[in-house]
């Protein structure tokens, strides 16, 4: 088994105490070279550079190979293993009680596409203040490599047959649905997943991370566009991704005029976006969309910062929730009073 946790070696603690061990989790039982376990050992980088406080966060999941990964990384926050495509209704719960949690979300391509479309997308117009990572192999991985709804059109898998329908893009659907946060990044490109994933953490509503993860076991044929081998000969990226914590001063390398772009984050961290694209503009959504279609039309995979808007409240914010989460709020904050209840019914 392998364990995506960092070497017990690394002992230099970061800001808040702790060493990169101690944001470790439990040993691996995905198949080895799962793309799944390169996203984890990318979490536990991302959580011991920006210095998290596990018991500060809170981990979420469905059913699925991705869905058992949050036991591979953070083992010392909270977590809790929903139902299949119910892990939304369990995430808004735990939120609204407590908004100050940082509460990191995985779920996988069946779980989010399939069965969990639904509370996906309602999930996204609530835009509780959350990273949805979506770990995207195309397939069903525990029940041997059926097609899931991002398989793309045509697709040949030797256990499957031929998938006959187009595929559902989840960033696509996200963008559609409002989310202020959209992304796509490729379990191969560790930098730009770690860049991707620290800006995630940092946004102030729902920020959607779609990872094309690989699943080695059933499709990760160089003809599939969810494999090692096509997404490494096709991933384009939107730009090069720098992330600047808001401790530090913003340093820019020299770039052409109009090619880099600084997006403010609302916690004080920025993301500075090196533009390879130089027409491409994160904050118009019908952009978005239409680059969206027309990497699929090339067979590209698109990676980057696709969709961005800083503006849109959080739930929290929107529900005027205030500073004090309601699960530390006492009874008699609470429960409305006698002249609440007589307000009410003098309505009718």
């Amino acid at each position: 088994m392998t364990r995506p946790a960092a070497r017990p070696t690394a002992r230099v603690p970061n800001a808040v105490g702790l060493v990169k061990s101690d944001y470790g989790g439990l040993p691996s039982t995905l198949c080895k070279g799962c793309g799944h376990n390169a996203v984890a050992n990318q979490i536990v980088q991302v959580a011991f550079e920006l210095g998290l406080r596990p018991h500060e966060v809170v981990k979420l999941s469905g059913i699925g190979c991705s869905s058992k990964s949050p036991a591979y990384f953070l083992g010392r926050s909270h977590g809790f293993n929903a139902l299949h495509g119910r892990m939304p209704s369990v995430a808004t719960g735990a939120l609204l009680a407590n908004h100050r949690l940082r509460a990191l979300a995985v779920s996988g391509d069946g779980d989010t596409g399939s069965i969990g479309l639904g509370q996906y997308k309602h999930l996204l117009r609530r835009n509780l203040r959350m990273t949805y990572l979506i770990e995207n192999n195309g397939v069903y991985g525990l029940t041997k490599g059926q097609f899931s709804a991002t398989a793309e059109d045509g697709l040949e898998l030797k256990y499957a047959g031929t998938n006959p329908f187009p595929e559902i893009d989840l960033c696509a659907e996200a963008i559609v649905a409002g989310c202020g946060f959209v992304a796509r990044g490729f379990a191969g490109d560790a930098a730009q997943l770690r860049a991707l994933l620290k800006a995630a953490l940092a946004h102030r509503g729902t920020a959607v991370v779609d990872v094309i993860s690989p699943c080695v076991a059933f499709n990760n044929d160089d003809d599939s566009r969810k494999s090692y081998g096509y997404g490494r000969k096709h991933e384009v990226p939107l730009h090069d991704i720098g992330f600047v914590p808001p401790q530090e001063d913003v340093v820019i390398e020299d770039h052409e005029p109009g090619e880099t772009r600084i997006v403010e984050l609302h916690d004080g961290s920025r993301l500075a976006l090196a533009k390879l694209e130089s027409d491409y503009d994160p904050s118009d959504p019908a952009r978005a969309l239409a680059r969206l279609f027309a990497a699929r039309e090339s067979g590209e995979i698109l990676t980057g910062l696709i969709r961005f808007d800083g503006e849109r409240p959080s739930a929290a914010e929107a529900f005027r929730i205030g500073d004090v989460p309601l699960a530390e709020r006492s009874e008699r904050d609470l429960r409305p009073g006698r002249e609440a209840f007589d307000a009410v019914l003098d309505r009718y």
